[in-house]
């Protein structure tokens, strides 16, 4: 790693100013479990790195109309264990225990995981082209394709990136429909999930749509009672520290047997955490039987465009959605 300049700021106002000092070349650090591995691996360089894990951000509040408010630099460990989130939003906290070891919950933030970057080999290999890393949409410049593809995307991907979004508690909480405060030159705003993250468009190494300086401080979870009878399924390689194959997040209302609602996310599918807006509708007001959470994972996986290595991923997925749905139809988990 080359030197680097350390800020550590007392407020948000203040962070946002140094990083809008420094140039492009400074970053926020969180609990580092991302950036640091990759300046050691000199896909970042910082010249300046920005401490935001003290500022008054680690709390986790319930809101006066029902909801959650959760800063980013609540550590994933807590974030998980929280009696507030078990209770209420059972697939935000399933999500988080699936993700990385017991020592990366207990360092990592919740703004830092939805911030992280895709762990594609090629992406992290600095001797290899990669359109994510240097820009551009020259296909010829994602190795991928052609070379090392099991566990990227069969949805939403171009010819110049096939990488997937890694983090699991993204796709919990895009499924409930979160939304993230963030603080930047302008003033705050939010931004509703999904919506965060983007598809390549004509910047693949955009991850998001955050402007230039701007800080997550906070994550809201809506009031959203249905979300009691949730969960999250992730299948993987091995049972610990292994990014999803696929993954979803699933919340399920039934009345009469009868499907009156649902929120579904799926992750590892694509450069995003996916919504699956396709199978929800497809579900809303049909029967709560595996016959019809197989037609809305059918429907919902019709666009899929799987590449050489990776077209297991699309029964994988559909499997996977049905099992998760058959689970919470039946009354659990919670």
């Amino acid at each position: 790693m080359r030197p680097f300049t350390y800020e550590r700021p007392t407020d948000a106002a203040g962070a946002v100013a140094l990083l809008d000092d420094a140039g492009p070349a400074a970053r926020y650090l969180g609990g580092g479990t991302n950036l640091v591995d990759l300046m050691k691996l000199g896909v970042e360089s910082p010249d300046v790195l920005v401490d935001v894990t003290r500022l008054p951000h680690d709390g986790i509040e319930e809101l006066g109309g029902g909801g959650l408010r959760i800063g980013a630099a609540v550590r994933n460990s807590d974030l998980a264990a929280s009696r507030l989130v078990r209770d209420a939003y059972p697939v935000l906290s399933h999500a988080v225990l699936a993700g990385a070891s017991g020592q990366l919950r207990n360092m990592a933030t919740v703004g830092g995981n939805l911030l992280q970057r895709t762990r594609c080999a090629y992406f992290t290999d600095v001797t290899k082209a990669c359109n994510k890393r240097e820009g551009g949409r020259d296909p010829n410049r994602c190795p991928a394709r052609e070379g090392h593809h099991r566990n990227h995307a069969i949805l939403g991907h171009s010819e110049a990136c096939v990488a997937t979004h890694p983090s699991d508690m993204a796709v919990a909480l895009t499924a409930l429909g979160a939304t993230v405060h963030v603080e930047g030159r302008d003033g705050a705003r939010a931004i509703p999930m999904p919506g965060l993250h983007r598809l390549l468009g004509d910047e693949p190494q955009r991850d998001t749509g955050l402007r230039r300086g701007e800080l997550v401080t906070a994550v809201e979870l809506p009031a959203l009672e249905i979300a009691r009878r949730s969960a999250y399924r992730k299948v993987r390689e091995r049972a610990s520290f292994a990014f999803a194959l696929v993954s979803v997040a699933a919340v399920l209302d039934v009345q009469d047997g009868v499907v009156r609602d649902c929120r579904i996310a799926l992750g590892a599918v694509a450069h995003v955490p996916w919504r699956a807006e396709r199978a929800e509708e497809a579900l809303r007001g049909a029967p709560a039987t595996e016959e019809s959470f197989a037609a809305a994972a059918d429907v919902e996986l019709a666009e899929a465009r799987p590449l050489r290595e990776n077209a297991y991923k699309v029964p994988l997925a559909r499997n996977t959605l049905i099992r998760t749905l058959a689970v919470l139809a039946e009354g659990g988990p919670r």
